[in-house]
């Protein structure tokens, strides 16, 4: 994926950091939200559904290992990556920021090249989670993505290739609307011509075959999987 499908969220209580990271990072076509705020900065996860978050650990009030906390539990955001930003570079700082669920720990200060690069091998690394992620449970779903396969309740339930690609991407990221592009180039490509007729015939299969509650239409936009 190019840097301008990527969204990253930067969470700092100070605004020099903020202004430094953001400029760095928009330049290189990233997408960049930005809180100064613990609990604003779940808020704007929730909605936004980054691929990175970086948080600052030392906030006042809600600190990033709270913060990390609750992203870490919550469906829109439990996928995303969580980088610690901090000036403390000692290893028991290291060690709880892992323990709260943190793919990576960045020490500040930093130049904008490393901190590039940084995030560049970070986001790397998420692609390759998501392909990674072969075995998909959810509710009372099962999707495997190695040997295509889908249960439910452990009755196994036949899909043709498409609907269960598109299954299978819509359960990936609980709560997150998929946008009809982004379904249609993730599913059939860009070189395949196909209309959004064709997503709404395949996710209306889906529903008669795993039940209605599941894919839940989110009108003008996409559509979400719930569970």
């Amino acid at each position: 994926m190019s840097p301008n499908g990527y969204k990253i969220l930067l969470v700092d209580d100070e605004k020099d950091i903020l202004e430094f990271l953001s400029y760095n990072l928009r330049k290189e076509g990233y997408t960049v939200f930005t809180s100064n705020d613990g609990v604003e900065a779940i808020t704007i996860a929730k909605k936004e559904q980054p691929h990175l978050v970086i948080l600052d650990v030392m906030m006042p009030g809600m600190d990033g290992m709270e913060v990390c906390d609750v992203l870490r539990n919550t469906p829109e955001t439990n996928n995303s990556l969580i980088a610690f930003l901090t000036a403390r570079g000692e290893d028991y700082s290291q060690v709880a920021g892992f323990d709260a669920g943190a793919d990576d720990y960045i020490t500040k200060p930093i130049k904008p090249k490393v901190l590039v690069s940084r995030i560049g091998a970070l986001l790397r690394r998420f692609g390759t989670k998501m392909e990674m992620d072969t075995l998909i449970e959810v509710s009372d779903l099962s999707i495997d993505k190695e040997k295509y396969r889908v249960t439910k309740d452990g009755t196994r339930i036949e899909l043709p290739r498409k609907e269960f690609e598109l299954l299978s991407l819509l359960a990936s990221r609980p709560g997150k609307v998929f946008n009809r592009d982004e379904i249609l180039d993730k599913i059939w490509g860009s070189e395949v011509i196909v209309g959004g007729r064709t997503i709404d015939v395949h996710v209306r299969k889906l529903r008669e075959k795993i039940g209605e509650g599941y894919i839940k239409t989110v009108k003008g936009v996409g559509y979400k999987f719930e569970n």
